[in-house]
């Protein structure tokens, strides 16, 4: 997706009329099978013919996603903030040069949720003649190009999260991000992060595309964690009644984390849009979900017995070596 829109922004530059037999000989071209490629032809004045390969991962869950750009952008505790507002579904604005920044950046964060979905408005490109839209009340995470900047300011924007992709830093924030999540899972996933960051580092090099993959996964499972260490237990709060229905028992679910700090974030964050279609799609499933955050939380329940760890240690092994 980003080194198609890359093509396109390399043909705008040039002739806007360009862009439309690109996307035609991309229309034509068939859709390739998760793991394989395919090549289009294309026409470029002064560069003559050119054969563009399109790869599609073999990760269905991680398909649209790079990680990598992501942390080129942004520090590991930007990134970190960033996410704790989207778990608490604030207003969230991404500006950057270039399209294809705005769009890995955007769907990096949102895959940073799994296993839960981001339910309000996502635009990860929003065209100037729509920038009106910043002004909602309601949750949204919308991506910008740096020349509607000036234009943004002078709108009356409610409270709201703005970030400069090229610079890592923020334009507008509400002065709480770092409060927002338990402080040692926080630190926690600081820490895993910035062991992850070393790898990206090492691999930035390379042009391996399994290397992307494993970078993602490594990254994906950082954040699992997170969510396996305040969520983790809520299968064992699901109950069945007479009629076979399903229901979830809020409060004990609650009430049984031993943290404080833990249970304050679930205060918040079980009020989330988030949280209620992930429970509510458990509550209706005929059988158990069996996706890898399922596969986490079954490992993590066998462990819960062991009260010897606790913390960021806890938090690290977790993961396992295998993913470090």
């Amino acid at each position: 997706m980003d080194q198609i829109l890359d093509e396109v922004e390399r043909r705008r530059g040039i002739s806007a009329a360009l862009v439309y037999p690109f996307m035609r000989s991309l229309m034509e071209s068939p859709f390739p099978a998760p793991g394989k490629t395919i090549k289009v032809k294309t026409f470029l004045p002064g560069a003559g013919n050119e054969v563009i390969e399109l790869r599609r991962p073999m990760d269905s869950r991680l398909e649209h996603v790079d990680f990598e750009c992501l942390f080129k952008c942004l520090s590991v505790r930007q990134i970190i903030r960033i996410f704790a507002s989207l778990l608490l579904e604030r207003r969230v604005i991404f500006v950057a040069d270039k399209l294809s920044t705005l769009s890995s950046c955007s769907h990096a964060v949102v895959a940073l949720l799994y296993p839960f979905s981001w339910q309000h408005t996502f635009i990860p490109v929003l065209p100037s003649s729509m920038i009106d839209i910043v002004c909602c009340p309601t949750p949204f995470l919308v991506g910008l190009l740096s020349s509607s900047l000036p234009k943004l300011k002078e709108l009356p924007v409610e409270e709201a999260l703005m970030v400069n992709l090229g610079s890592d830093r923020f334009i507008r924030q509400m002065d709480d991000e770092d409060t927002l999540l338990p402080r040692k899972l926080q630190a926690a996933l600081e820490q895993a992060l910035e062991r992850k960051n070393e790898l990206i580092n090492q691999d930035s090099d390379s042009d391996s595309d399994d290397e992307c993959n494993t970078l993602n996964g490594l990254v994906s499972e950082v954040f699992i964690r997170f969510f396996v260490e305040t969520v983790g237990h809520y299968s064992l709060f699901l109950t069945q009644n007479e009629k076979g229905e399903r229901a979830f028992q809020r409060e004990a679910f609650r009430k049984s984390v031993a943290s404080k700090s833990i249970r304050r974030f679930l205060e918040v964050f079980m009020e989330s849009q988030m949280f209620a279609g992930f429970i509510q799609d458990r509550e209706l499933r005929k059988c158990r979900a069996k996706g890898l955050f399922e596969q986490r939380v079954e490992q993590y329940l066998e462990e819960l017995p062991d009260t010897e760890q606790s913390g960021v240690n806890k938090f690290l092994r977790g993961l396992g070596e295998e993913n470090l």
